[in-house]
């Protein structure tokens, strides 16, 4: 189904970038981590307090009662969205536009692997790298969490808010992986596919802002990712599902398209 020559490549490729995001996730799981106290918690209640729709937007309007909570309104509420999305924007490129965009998807196509291999390749390792991102993340809170606070993580909701997000994530890469193999130029992509995503975002952002805006959450696919209610122990996986067969369908469209349209190599 796959070219394997090809994914062990794009991996030594792309194996810096991968060590450069796992120490920022690194850094600021540490730091997060380390704001939950008591003491702290009263002045980050505060500085709520002074500005609630901008904590809100942000997706830190409520700290929680627990350790899951917490981490799941100050990391995965935003910041491990928003880091992997970056990634997974700056791999879409780099699979399949930036091939065109050096004139080496020749050297590709020559191969004996038919363009539908190839590009099955490079969307599995896009989504793969989401995944991976997520169990990093997810097995660092957890080490840290046992290490700093023994006993107070909940493995179960903690596990589902990690399942949750990594399908959220492959749907975004999904996005961007369509809108790369749609346009031969890898501007007009990645406008098309990160721009979207970063669409997404701002649309959720707005929706917890305020009631005034909050019917903009049934214009993201978001809003199926509830951190707050799935630390808390009250969410399915069903999104996660809906998610993951979502981003099987747009991976899917993106490999068909680009196996259709005209190459300039």
């Amino acid at each position: 189904m796959i070219s394997l020559p090809l994914f062990r490549r794009e991996a030594r490729r792309s194996i810096l970038l991968l060590v450069i995001f796992a120490g920022i996730l690194a850094l600021y799981a540490s730091v997060i981590l380390t704001m939950y106290d008591p003491e702290l918690g009263e002045s980050l209640a505060m500085m709520k307090d002074a500005m609630p729709e901008l904590f809100a937007a942000f997706g830190m309007s409520d700290p929680g009662s627990t350790l899951t909570e917490f981490l799941a309104n100050y990391l995965y509420g935003f910041l491990f969205l928003v880091l992997p999305l970056v990634l997974l924007i700056l791999l879409a490129n780099r699979l399949m536009a930036g091939y065109l965009d050096r004139g080496t998807m020749a050297w590709l196509l020559s191969s004996p692997n038919p363009r539908w291999k190839i590009a099955a390749t490079q969307a599995l390792f896009q989504a793969a790298c989401g995944v991976v991102t997520v169990v990093y993340a997810g097995g660092l809170c957890t080490v840290l969490s046992v290490a700093m606070y023994p006993g107070e993580l909940a493995a179960g909701p903690f596990l589902r808010l990690n399942l949750t997000l990594a399908a959220l994530l492959c749907l975004l890469g999904s996005v961007c992986f369509l809108g790369v193999c749609a346009f031969s130029d890898s501007r007009r992509g990645l406008a098309l596919g990160g721009g979207l995503c970063v669409v997404f975002l701002l649309l959720q952002m707005l929706a917890q802002s305020g009631d005034k805006w909050e019917w903009l959450r049934y214009l993201t696919p978001l809003t199926a990712f509830d951190s707050t209610a799935l630390a808390a122990g009250g969410g399915s996986l069903w999104p996660a599902l809906g998610l993951a067969g979502g981003a099987a369908c747009l991976y899917a469209t993106g490999i068909f398209v680009f196996t259709r349209r005209d190459l300039c190599l």
